[in-house]
């Protein structure tokens, strides 16, 4: 029981991550004319900033307590 609402707990920290990662003044951070790779530099950011939400989630999900 008690690893079901700590994963529920990690899942909804993951969210708020998520939220402050993908919220506007912070990805406004990231909008310049700059390439990585040659890539946008606000698309590798959120490909980045969506990967590790996606690894905060299995975390919480599959993360053994000790």
């Amino acid at each position: 029981m008690h690893r079901r609402i700590l994963a529920g707990d990690r899942l909804i920290a993951a969210f708020l991550v998520g939220c402050v990662l993908f919220n506007y003044p912070l990805l406004s951070l990231f909008d310049r004319p700059t390439e990585v790779f040659g890539i946008p530099l606000v698309y590798a950011y959120v490909f980045c900033a969506w990967i590790a939400v996606i690894g905060l989630m299995a975390w919480a999900i599959e993360g053994r307590i000790r």
